[in-house]
């Protein structure tokens, strides 16, 4: 349950992350946003950033083995990973529609999903 609640709240944060992150890029679609200069969409991606934090400390903190979590730290690393990775293609493609996905990025997502398999394998 801790696992499966540590993940929900990365994808939280990752959703988050990924607008405060790329999402002032469209903010010349919106007429108020376009007028902003630099500093002011430095201001409103750290405020959204700021929501980002409040999903990830909890989510790193709940699914970390030390505090009775499932995950080691490098787990909880691979699985931020890809979930950032998947929620960011999502906006992508569904909320930015800015890009298609290519073949090449299916061959590199692949490669994470071998990387999660060998991260996660008990030798």
């Amino acid at each position: 349950m801790k696992g499966i609640l540590a993940i929900g709240l990365l994808i939280l944060s990752n959703a988050f992350m990924t607008l405060a992150w790329y999402g002032h890029l469209f903010f010349k679609k919106v007429p108020w946003f376009s007028k902003l200069g630099l500093f002011g969409v430095i201001i409103i991606s750290w405020g959204m950033a700021f929501f980002e934090y409040c999903f990830q400390v909890p989510a790193n903190r709940i699914g970390f083995e030390e505090n009775g979590g499932p995950f080691s730290l490098f787990e909880l690393k691979v699985i931020q990973e890809v979930v950032s990775l998947t929620v960011f293609t999502a906006f992508a493609i569904l909320v930015f529609k800015s890009d298609k996905l290519a073949w090449n990025y299916v061959v590199g997502f692949s490669l994470l999903i071998l990387a999660v398999f060998f991260i996660f394998k008990k030798w």
